[in-house]
């Protein structure tokens, strides 16, 4: 059986009243836009020094480097912080989302996505530049690859191009439905290399660049306005013939199309939801328990209702299931196994869709006083819904299951 350990356990408790002191109270505030959580992020990254953990771990990996040998492109525990542990990774998606899933989300797009994904194929001195600004949050990062008619075609469907032109390449294109990308500094972005006019625009290479606020051409929208995760800017991108130089692509070679790269993206955004999941899950559970001991309805708690009763259980043979998915990863991540996409989809499926129905059936438990702003399950059940559209909506997980099965 894998469980988290007595030093895992004790940083989720420490993390847990770090949360309940200082993001709790911040929630509504962060939910109506008062101001982005990026200053609250870089407070907790001071408050459990993970700059210095992230600095720390550059130095080794420059030491490497200057003794010339020759590191792997993630080693364990390279960027440091809560990252060189799955296990801490998961306790940290877990407490921020019982508080506040749109916080967590804008954490991860910046720290696991953008962050990541420079330090999974960047060159050292890229990851240097970029990377490592992002994961001691001096700077916020943005991962592009949703375009506006192409959400859950992302590699067919993309239309932002770059151009070769000399020792540059000229980006035309957009992003949409970006994470962070309103106030992000660095901008990792997907585009197809436009090689001659005769080639099927569908199966042109994809690569990846890095990109920054400043650079001419790139501008982004205001924050959209959404259903949900409130407190996760979201955020167009429109590329006017941004032009850059070859350090700006993602490892500095185009021999290495990032089709398989992106997917390990995907695969690794639909693995990574299972936290959150349990972190929404749990909380619903707790007030729902709560809620339901101290409501009275004709002199008796509703507690001792069945019907009530019949929901709570539910909910908990969801959460038993979910902690069940996610120990599950853990445990084959700590043996060097990695699931299929089959698995991975089911997994993000699942949880997606329990995790949506255990807010739902929260608030319905609470009544009025569930669908009121004052109730925390209310903001939780708005914010799972974006479960099952982001990182791929749930039938794009069923294809993909069914399309492993049958081939």
């Amino acid at each position: 059986m894998f469980e988290f350990s007595d030093e895992q356990k004790m940083a989720q408790t420490m993390l847990r009243q770090w949360c309940e002191k200082e993001l709790a109270p911040q929630v509504a505030k962060l939910e109506r836009g008062e101001y982005p959580p990026y200053e609250l992020m870089r407070k907790m990254a001071r408050t459990f020094a993970l700059d210095e953990m992230v600095r720390a771990s550059f130095k080794r990996l420059e030491e490497r480097a200057a003794k010339g040998e020759v590191a792997p492109e993630r080693e364990e525990g390279e960027s440091g912080g809560f990252a060189r542990d799955p296990g801490m990774s998961a306790i940290v998606g877990m407490e921020l989302s019982r508080h506040c899933p749109g916080f967590c989300l804008a954490f991860g797009a910046s720290l696991g996505l953008a962050g990541g994904a420079i330090m999974a194929k960047g060159t050292l001195a890229q990851k240097k530049r970029w990377a490592l600004p992002i994961l001691t949050l001096e700077k916020i990062g943005a991962w592009g690859m949703t375009e506006p008619n192409a959400g859950s075609d992302a590699f067919g469907g993309m239309r932002t191009v770059a151009r070769r032109d000399g020792d540059s390449y000229v980006l035309h294109g957009q992003k949409t439905f970006i994470t962070n990308a309103p106030f992000a500094d660095t901008f990792v972005v997907y585009a197809k290399i436009v090689e001659d006019s005769a080639t099927d625009p569908r199966s042109r290479p994809i690569h990846t660049f890095i990109l920054e606020k400043s650079d001419p051409g790139l501008s982004v929208s205001k924050p959209m306005e959404k259903m949900g995760m409130h407190s996760s800017p979201t955020g167009e991108v429109f590329l006017a013939d941004v032009r850059v130089g070859r350090e700006r692509l993602l490892g500095e070679k185009e021999k290495d199309p990032s089709r398989e790269q992106a997917r390990e993206v995907f695969h690794g955004e639909r693995t990574g939801m299972a936290p959150m999941c349990l972190g929404i899950v749990e909380r619903c559970l707790e007030d729902s328990i709560k809620y339901s001991k101290e409501r009275t309805t004709w002199d008796k708690p509703i507690a001792e209702n069945q019907l009530v009763q019949e929901k709570l259980a539910r909910m908990y043979m969801h959460r038993e299931n979910i902690r069940n998915l996610l120990f599950k990863q853990l445990w084959m991540v700590k043996h060097g196994q990695k699931q299929s996409m089959a698995e991975a989809s089911a997994c993000k499926l699942y949880c997606a869709r329990a995790t949506t129905e255990v807010a739902l059936e929260a608030v319905q438990i609470m009544g009025g006083n569930g669908y009121m702003r004052e109730y925390h399950v209310e903001m939780l059940m708005r914010d799972a819904k974006l479960l099952q559209i982001g990182g791929g909506t749930d039938e794009i997980q069923i294809v993909t299951i069914a399309r492993q099965l049958l081939g």
